[in-house]
């Protein structure tokens, strides 16, 4: 009996190690852990939007007119107002 408690007393304390371990490997990592995962996820994102733009835009773009050789002169608008108004007192 005082053999198994003591293995369960052994691998309870390498359990516990292994956890400090992982936590400190994880601290000490951190930045590049994270900005590898950043850049994984930017170039993801840039395939999936690159791969999907041609044929999002290509249906919603409409045909370009063509210019017209010659234009016109200048239409004639509305009469410009002969008076500002009043001025509002402060």
């Amino acid at each position: 009996m005082q053999k198994v408690v003591n293995a369960i007393a052994l691998l309870s304390g390498l359990v516990s190690i292994s956890i400090l371990g992982g936590g400190a490997y994880l601290y000490i990592q951190k930045d590049a852990l994270i900005e590898s995962a950043t850049q994984a996820a930017t170039e993801a994102a840039t395939e999936a939007v690159v791969s999907a733009l041609p044929g999002l835009v290509g249906g919603l773009m409409p045909e370009m007119p063509e210019l017209p050789g010659a234009t016109g002169g200048v239409l004639p608008g509305p009469a410009a107002p002969s008076a500002t108004g009043g001025v509002l007192p402060f």
